[in-house]
């Protein structure tokens, strides 16, 4: 376990690592209707409200870097220290979320 993983990254920082295509799941913890509304592509939905009995599909990225996003931040948090405590010692959450990557990175992307 490494403690110099960061708890948050930035939008800009994420949006780094997908064009450097790093290998990592970026997973979205909102709840489908808001995944279908806005999504940053390539992210895997899997809403807060089921992430506990879900947690078994992230088993094969246990050791791997998972970046979280929602809408603002507030529940990616949550389920970011949550999985931290299930052994996901990679979890980060992408501070902002959907909401300041629509502002920030592609402005092209319905806010809601």
């Amino acid at each position: 376990m490494s403690d110099s993983t960061p708890l948050e990254m930035t939008c800009e920082q994420v949006k780094a690592k997908l064009d450097n295509k790093d290998d990592f799941l970026l997973l979205d913890c909102r709840e489908e209707d808001e995944y279908r509304t806005v999504h940053i592509d390539g992210a895997t939905l899997i809403p807060m409200s089921v992430v506990q009995e879900r947690v078994g599909e992230l088993e094969t990225n246990k050791e791997g870097e998972i970046v979280v996003y929602c809408h603002h931040g507030g529940r990616s948090l949550r389920v970011t220290m949550w999985l931290r405590q299930q052994g996901f010692a990679k979890a980060i959450n992408m501070s902002g979320g959907i909401d300041e990557w629509a502002q920030k990175i592609d402005p092209s992307l319905p806010r809601y």
